[in-house]
């Protein structure tokens, strides 16, 4: 059997090969036992997944591993978004949730995710430990003590539920429909086959926005390609913003946790772009006290915001572990990633999509003109700051090599500036004279090599770009 291997975002592998039942139980069984040696086992356990290839299947098993140690499984339907499973786990006060999901991976992937009481996910020395566990079942290659389903559920140990109205309650506390029913937008929704139909088009139609949704029914194939909100993946949404015309395109990806935002012009607007945007907007249109946090690879545009309303702001290496982290133990007013990811003050602690989507209708709605004038806006205000990611495949031995090279042999000197930093607080990030920076990390989902950049300039960003190229052509 693969070690079963939780990277930032849980256990992903590829279907058939390393993502099968019986690894699947193992995982299972180890989280079992993990909740045994907490103490919550009693708690119960919030089951979901995605719309993937045999996630009903995968979510029955795991019920049946969790009866046979006496825990009580809470199933979802089927689709469930995974922000609404985080703050079902929390409402519950369950000991956790077990979520079958691989995100915005390929189609061919599978992923099991683990998140604990607080709603975020399981950090460092939890997946640790639930590593160890599984490696210590697998040696021992015994049966792993399940319960039918039929008997399960007779017992009381499976209990249906959905999580739905709920969510809805809290995601209408959080964003102002009310401003979007007098806006009388017009706004194109790809839910990307994934989990955020039913969610994100429903609650935009409740705030009375028109609609054209795209790609709401269940594909395991997601369409020939990944479930990634990004450019390249949403080149459709693109074509009908711009025909019908549409005020805004919105996107989530696989489980509904990422986001991806269009202009009225068609262009996308970069998740770092997302971030800044209502990073500024929250900042003017609530109260809430707290710091920001970003990962490190995230835009320093957020750096200059804070510092402008004197705002604290914590840097975090790359998951959104390490924000949910932090939000156990202080208020934030925002958390978010450059892959996606954000939350906002008092909300659970993970990636929600769904309300990075409508509260980006939101802005629109209230400035009454496109993201790229408000984005104009905050670069006359805050200065420029142009973001790119160049994604590597991994060949055999690259990660190896690069890893040395950067370690033994790092650049003096990046796109003519002079490197005054080097910081590895996760994976390299080359600081440079005016402030830029460049950044290479290995991928913790996917076998990718990814080099990060950010410069004040347009002309920068594209020196930055051929220097990304030269550092990691090896």
């Amino acid at each position: 059997m693969a070690k079963i291997t939780f990277g930032t975002s849980g256990w992903r592998a590829i279907l058939a090969e390393d993502f099968t039942f019986a690894n699947v139980k193992t995982a299972v069984a180890a989280i079992a036992q993990h909740l045994r040696q907490t103490g919550e086992a009693s708690k119960g356990v919030v089951v979901a997944g995605d719309y993937r290839f045999l996630s009903e299947e995968f979510m029955k098993a795991t019920a049946q591993v969790l009866a046979g140690h006496g825990i009580t499984s809470y199933m979802c339907p089927v689709g469930t978004p995974t922000p609404a499973v985080s703050y079902e786990l929390i409402r519950r006060g369950a000991a956790g949730s077990i979520n079958f999901t691989a995100s915005h991976n390929p189609p061919q992937y599978q992923g099991l995710k683990f998140n604990g009481s607080d709603g975020g996910p399981a950090p460092v020395q939890v997946t640790l430990s639930l590593e160890s566990l599984a490696e210590s079942i697998a040696s021992k290659a015994g049966a792993i003590p399940e319960l039918p389903y039929a008997q399960a559920e007779e017992k009381g140990l499976i209990i249906p539920i959905d999580p739905k109205e709920e969510y809805f309650k809290r995601i209408r506390q959080i964003v102002q429909l009310d401003v979007l029913r007098k806006a009388r937008m017009k706004i194109v929704v790809d839910v990307m086959h994934g989990n955020g139909g039913g969610y994100l088009d429903t609650l935009l139609q409740e705030a009375g926005v028109q609609l054209k949704v795209l790609h709401n029914h269940r594909d395991p194939l997601f369409g020939g390609h990944r479930p990634e909100p990004g450019p390249e993946e949403l080149k459709e949404a693109v074509q009908l913003v711009r025909t019908w015309p549409a005020h805004m395109g919105l996107a989530n990806d696989g489980d509904a946790d990422r986001f991806g935002i269009i202009d009225a012009d068609g262009s996308y607007i970069t998740p770092n772009e997302v971030l800044a945007i209502l990073f500024d907007h929250l900042l003017n249109t609530r109260d809430w006290k707290g710091c920001a946090v970003r990962t490190v690879p995230t835009t320093h545009l957020m750096d200059a915001i804070a510092k402008a309303h004197d705002v604290p702001l914590k840097e975090t290496p790359v998951g959104f572990k390490y924000i949910a982290e932090i939000m156990a133990k202080e208020a934030i007013i925002i958390g978010g990633e450059e892959s996606g990811g954000l939350t906002v003050h008092g909300h659970v602690p993970e990636k929600d999509g769904i309300l990075a989507c409508l509260l980006m209708a939101e802005v629109v709605a209230l400035a009454g003109k496109t993201l790229n004038a408000v984005l104009k806006g905050l670069y006359q205000r805050y200065g420029g700051f142009y973001t790119d990611r160049l994604n590597l495949k991994l060949k055999d031995g690259l990660q190896e090599v690069m890893t040395t090279k950067l370690k033994d042999t790092p650049p003096a000197e990046i796109a003519g500036q002079k490197v005054v930093e080097i910081s590895r607080k996760d994976g390299t990030q080359f600081i440079l004279a005016s402030g830029e920076w460049l950044m290479v990390r290995f991928s913790g989902t996917e076998p990718l090599m990814r080099c990060y950049m950010e410069a004040r300039s347009p002309e920068g960003l594209e020196r930055l770009r051929t220097a990304g190229k030269e550092l990691t052509n090896v």
